[in-house]
């Protein structure tokens, strides 16, 4: 499982949407601070969406301590980049657990600290309503409605 981490994330570094869904289960389910739960398809187009959108940009991102037992699987990854919205530099550190069916990815789990996030991407904003459950339901339902636009092109 260590080598298809390593895989999923590599594909990441380039900014490969189709390399990372590759390893997605059809029945995958992915879930996130910042876009909530996403299921299947909607899962893989969320990877598309965000490569496309840092293409040509000033994005970074690396990956270390994968780890797994069985059908699960941990890493830490972190993220370097501008936060479109604001232009503000962004270095958002994830930890990430998977579950494995049929050798594919059927579950991805990314937890980072939201607030710590919202800080950097939003400034004061991001100071004051970042770690509310307020800002991250309205958080989900920005990138929610983003996602769906990507989907209707």
């Amino acid at each position: 499982m260590n080598s298809i981490i390593s895989k999923f994330y590599s594909a990441f570094t380039s900014l490969d949407a189709e390399g990372m869904v590759a390893y997605y289960h059809d029945d995958i389910v992915f879930q996130d601070p910042a876009f909530g739960q996403q299921k299947g398809e909607r899962a893989k187009n969320m990877w598309r969406m965000l490569c496309q959108s840092q293409k040509g940009k000033d994005f970074r991102m690396e990956y270390s301590d994968v780890t797994s037992k069985g059908i699960y699987a941990r890493a830490h990854w972190e993220a370097h980049y501008n936060f479109s919205q604001t232009g503000r530099r962004v270095h958002n550190k994830i930890d990430a657990s998977f579950k494995f069916k049929d050798g594919l990815i059927v579950q991805h789990d990314d937890s980072f600290n939201l607030h710590a996030w919202a800080k950097q991407a939003l400034g004061f904003k991001g100071i004051v309503l970042g770690g509310t459950s307020f800002f991250q339901r309205k958080l989900n339902a920005q990138t929610n409605a983003m996602l769906s636009k990507f989907e209707s092109r």
